[in-house]
């Protein structure tokens, strides 16, 4: 089988892009590990697939509360396992949609697009694309921490954006840096479902000209460490907000692969959280699968 790709990334988070149309390029896990590895495939932290949402028995009902979301952002770690949503990934998805004809998206419009955690809106911005995430919240449970690098283990918070995150703050860029991150961090109760765990240390000053600001590194479950996080950039912020209890609504992140905003804002049915960043796409091919 023959399949042509499009390769992306939203600030380093890479991806393979494939169109299905029809929803029935039922790929294996074992078939999404081997396209998705750096060494013997084309090399992605995930794969999507873009699928027209009425023919998604996952996501079909959606069409019910948002009829124009006509895509659905059919999204694969690189396990090949499947998972609710992707704050990098939608940004990249768009781009893919617009850019080969697929949707359009106007100065003030809004492109709504289906995930497995429901509808997200995408809006263009001067440098790429932002996404309302929606709602958010924070877990009860109680988490430590193990990780390479680290002598201890050390708290986290449990934020759930759709996809499950758990948050540690570290004293300073040293720590940060001596992280092993090529293995999964220790979670104590283990996660049910695993985890998204973000490390995450403030700059100083932690407010400037309005904006907070901090630094992060990401383990992604089902991948390892990534250059970037879409939903983690919004768990860490949302975190030291949490913590520090100060309603900072705007903070800039850095990553490994650059830079992502995320804004807290209300709506009529509460608090919710968006990112805005680049979205690129890199080159297109085919593969022999």
């Amino acid at each position: 089988m023959t399949i042509t790709f499009t390769k992306g990334h939203g600030t380093g988070n890479d991806f393979i892009l494939i169109q299905d149309l029809a929803g029935q390029m039922a790929l294996t896990e074992a078939e999404i590990r081997k396209l998705c590895d750096r060494h013997f495939g084309i090399g992605a932290d995930g794969l999507i697939f873009a699928v027209r949402t009425e023919n998604s028995a996952e996501v079909r009902g959606l069409l019910e509360q948002e009829p124009n979301a006509e895509w659905f952002m059919d999204y694969r770690n690189s396990d090949g396992s499947k998972a609710e949503m992707c704050g990098n990934g939608i940004r990249v998805f768009a781009r893919y949609l617009l850019s080969n004809s697929l949707a359009e998206l106007t100065d003030g419009s809004t492109l709504p697009i289906a995930t497995r955690n429901g509808i997200k809106d995408v809006t263009a911005t001067a440098s790429g694309f932002a996404v309302d995430l929606g709602r958010w919240g924070v877990t009860e449970t109680e988490y430590l921490v193990r990780v390479g690098g680290l002598g201890v283990a050390r708290p986290g918070l449990a934020i759930n954006l759709g996809n499950p995150h758990i948050v540690v703050a570290l004293a300073d860029q040293e720590e940060l840096s001596s992280l092993e991150l090529s293995k999964a961090p220790v979670l104590d109760p283990e996660a049910p479902n695993g985890a998204n765990v973000e490390f995450v240390v403030l700059d100083e000053p932690l407010i400037k000209e309005g904006v907070a600001s901090l630094t992060m590194r990401v383990h992604e479950r089902g991948v390892g460490e990534t250059m970037s996080c879409g939903t983690g950039v919004a768990a860490a912020a949302l975190a030291i907000r949490h913590w520090a209890g100060n309603g900072q609504n705007f903070w800039k992140v850095r990553v490994p692969g650059g830079e992502v905003a995320v804004r807290m804002f209300a709506t009529e049915d509460g608090e919710h959280v968006g990112i805005s960043g680049a979205a690129e796409l890199v080159f297109t091919g085919s593969v022999e699968l």
